[in-house]
C-alpha cells in the first residue's frame, strides 16, 4: 500500500539519523520517514585508526534499529527513482512513497569499475583500501616487508579526502617502528596540485612528508592496475579534471611530469576507489552535470524543486564531504524545511562550505583541518579547551580527540539530535 509522510529522507546514515533526530526534538507529531535497507551504521572515520591497528572495529558498527529515532518510520527498502513533479519516491519493492519535503542525504557509493583492473585486484587481495575493508588494510601493512609502498586516490570526489594520506602516515610510522624505513620506498601518488587545498594544513603536512621521506607526486591519476605484473598505471592529469577539491590549489612549486603514462611497480598498494552519487540519483533529474545533487551551495535547497533538499556526500558541494560538513549542513535544512511549513521564505543561506579533515600524521600526531569554501583555515576557538593553540600544528591531544572524544560525542550527542 502507498503511503504519504510530511517529511522523507533518503539514506540512514549520518546526515539522515541527525536530521531526523533533530527534527523530532523540535516537533514530536511531525510525520518522518527512513528510507533505507542497510541493517547496520557504521562510524567510519575510525576506519582510517582500524586500518593502522588502531582501533577496534567491532566499536564502529551499530545495528540500524538501535539509531532510528524514536517517532521515525524506517522504512527497510532501497529507492530506485524519483517523481519529483509528484512529489514521489520509488522503491524497490514497487511501492510509492509520497512526501511533502525530500531530503536526499544516501551518500555515494564506490565504482571500481572506473579504474581498470580495480576490480580485479580488490577480489584477489592485491591491493587493500580502508573505504573497503579496513581489516585487510592493517593485514597488508603488517605483511609488508619491504619495497615500493604506493598510495593513491582517484579523480572523482571521495568522502574524507585527506583520508588517503592519513593511513600513508600511519604506515610510515609502523614501517619505523619496525625498522622498514630504510627498506620502504614511500610514494603518494594524487591527481590533485598539492597536498592539501588550504596553505598553513599544506605547510605542516609537507613537513611530515619529508619527516617519512615520502615521495610526493602531483598530477598522477590512477588508470589502471595489473594484478599479474603488480603494477599501477597513472596518466599525467589535467588539474581540471581532478574533482576531489580537497587537493587542488597552487602547485606552482610542483611540476607536471614529462611522460603522459607512468607506470610504477608495487609491493603495497592501498587507494581511495573512485566514488559516485548512487545509480538511482545520478541517473534521475535531479543532478547536476557533474552527476551529484543539485543544490544550493549555502541553502542546500535542490535548484529545481523547491520542497527538495540535499545533504552530504551526495550533495554537488564544492567542499569535502565530511561527517563534520554534515553536522553544520543539517540545522540549515532543519530551518528552511521548517519555515517552507511555516508557508515562509527558506532563507537560511547559512552553510558557507565548513568541512574539518582530522589528519592523523601519525600514532599519537594529529593536525585538524578546519575549512570553507574559500579554502580558508578557521579553527574551532573551543579548541583552546584542549590547550591547543594551534590545530594547523601536529598535537598529541588531537589524536584523543579524533580515537575518544569524536567517536563518543558521535554516538551519543549527534546521532541522538543534541547540538555539538
Amino acid at each position: 500500500m502507498d503511503t504519504h509522510y510530511k517529511i522523507v529522507i533518503i539514506g540512514a546514515g549520518t546526515g539522515g539519523i541527525m536530521t531526523a533526530a533533530q527534527m523530532l526534538k523540535k516537533d514530536r507529531n511531525l510525520e518522518i520517514a527512513i528510507i533505507d535497507p542497510a541493517k547496520y551504521h557504521y562510524y567510519q572515520p575510525a576506519w582510517t585508526l582500524v586500518g593502522a591497528g588502531a582501533y577496534d572495529y567491532k566499536k564502529t558498527e551499530k545495528p540500524m534499529k538501535q539509531l532510528i529515532p524514536e517517532g521515525c518510520t524506517w522504512i527497510k527498502d532501497s529507492v530506485i527513482g524519483f517523481e519529483p513533479e509528484n512529489n514521489i519516491v520509488l522503491l524497490n519493492n514497487g511501492e510509492k512513497i509520497g512526501y511533502d519535503y525530500l531530503i536526499v542525504a544516501c551518500g555515494l557509493v564506490n565504482d571500481l569499475s572506473l579504474i581498470e583492473g580495480l576490480e580485479v585486484a580488490v577480489n584477489k587481495g592485491i591491493v587493500c583500501s580502508n573505504y573497503i575493508d579496513p581489516n585487510y588494510t592493517w593485514e597488508c601493512i603488517q605483511n609488508f616487508k619491504g619495497g615500493n609502498a604506493i598510495f593513491t586516490q582517484p579523480t572523482t570526489p571521495i568522502k574524507c579526502g585527506g583520508a588517503p594520506q592519513k593511513i600513508m602516515y600511519l604506515a610510515c610510522d609502523y614501517f619505523k617502528r619496525n625498522n622498514l624505513s630504510e627498506s620502504a620506498n614511500v610514494t603518494f601518488a594524487t591527481p590533485g596540485t598539492v597536498i592539501f587545498g588550504v596553505k598553513k594544513i599544506a605547510d605542516t603536512l609537507m613537513e611530515v612528508i619529508k619527516r617519512y621521506n615520502i615521495d610526493f607526486k602531483p598530477y598522477y591519476a590512477p588508470i589502471k592496475i595489473d594484478s599479474s605484473k603488480k603494477t599501477i598505471t597513472f596518466k599525467n592529469s589535467d588539474p581540471k579534471n581532478n574533482e576531489c577539491i580537497i587537493n587542488q590549489g597552487d602547485g606552482s612549486d610542483n611540476p607536471q611530469p614529462s611522460e603522459q603514462f607512468i607506470e610504477l611497480p608495487f609491493d603495497l598498494l592501498h587507494l581511495a576507489p573512485p566514488q559516485t552519487a548512487p545509480k538511482f540519483v545520478k541517473e534521475s533529474s535531479l543532478v547536476n552535470e557533474t552527476g551529484w545533487l543539485d543544490v544550493d551551495i549555502n541553502s542546500l535547497q535542490h535548484k529545481k524543486y523547491s520542497n527538495i533538499f540535499g545533504l552530504g556526500d551526495v550533495a554537488g558541494l564544492p567542499t569535502a564531504k565530511t561527517g563534520a560538513a554534515i553536522r553544520k549542513q543539517v540545522p540549515v535544512v532543519i530551518d528552511n524545511i521548517f519555515k517552507l511549513i511555516d508557508q515562509k521564505d527558506p532563507d537560511n543561506k547559512s552553510y558557507e562550505g565548513y568541512s574539518s579533515c582530522p589528519l592523523v600524521t601519525g600514532y599519537g600526531k594529529m593536525v585538524l583541518a578546519e575549512f570553507n569554501y574559500k579554502n580558508e583555515f578557521i579553527p574551532d576557538p573551543k579548541l583552546k579547551q584542549m590547550f591547543i593553540k594551534d590545530s594547523s600544528k601536529e598535537h598529541w591531544r588531537l589524536w584523543l580527540l579524533k580515537k575518544y572524544i569524536l567517536p563518543h560525542l558521535y554516538w551519543n550527542k549527534m546521532m541522538k539530535g543534541e547540538e555539538v
